[in-house]
């Protein structure tokens, strides 16, 4: 490996890990992230970056995980109750919950939840089984989201690495 292909694949690599960061991080777009920095990292190095056979995987394991997300939400907030407003409070208080560390992460998307439910006239302990119920669809979410962005940025290093004879 050249010190050029040693520094693309490190700021790939970075680019990727923010990406892994975005699966549980609002706002930072997570797998597509990891995908377009494979892309990228293949369109300017050719044969020394990952097979095609690679980005095609990757592409595919981006739709899934997009999918993964979406029904886990979704079959965590309908099991338990969740109308759409505990699935959008969950939302919105795992944003609030980002300014306040782990705690905030855990409990924002739940008391979101819970208080959405709540003004949209259910009664409390309803309205906290149905924010239980988004709160686990959306962390079910995040862990398959994680767990698949770290399998394509596993991938595509391999694939680079062995493609580069080193």
């Amino acid at each position: 490996m050249s010190v050029e292909e040693i520094i693309g694949l490190s700021l790939a690599l970075l680019v990727m890990l923010v990406g892994v960061a975005g699966c549980v991080i609002p706002g930072i777009p997570g797998t597509p992230l990891v995908l377009a920095a494979a892309v990228g990292h293949r369109l300017y190095f050719g044969q020394h970056s990952a097979h095609t056979w690679v980005l095609v995987t990757l592409t595919g394991l981006t739709v899934l995980s997009m999918l993964v997300d979406y029904v886990a939400g979704m079959v965590g907030a309908r099991k338990l109750g969740a109308t759409w407003r505990g699935v959008l409070g969950a939302v919105l208080g795992g944003v609030v919950g980002l300014f306040f560390s782990l705690p905030g992460i855990l409990l924002g998307p739940f008391i979101g939840a819970t208080l959405l439910e709540f003004v949209g006239g259910r009664e409390l302990k309803p309205a906290a089984k149905a924010g239980l119920g988004a709160t686990l669809g959306l962390l079910v979410g995040a862990v398959g989201k994680v767990s698949l962005a770290v399998a394509m940025v596993l991938l595509f290093a391999v694939s680079v690495i062995y493609r580069s004879g080193g």
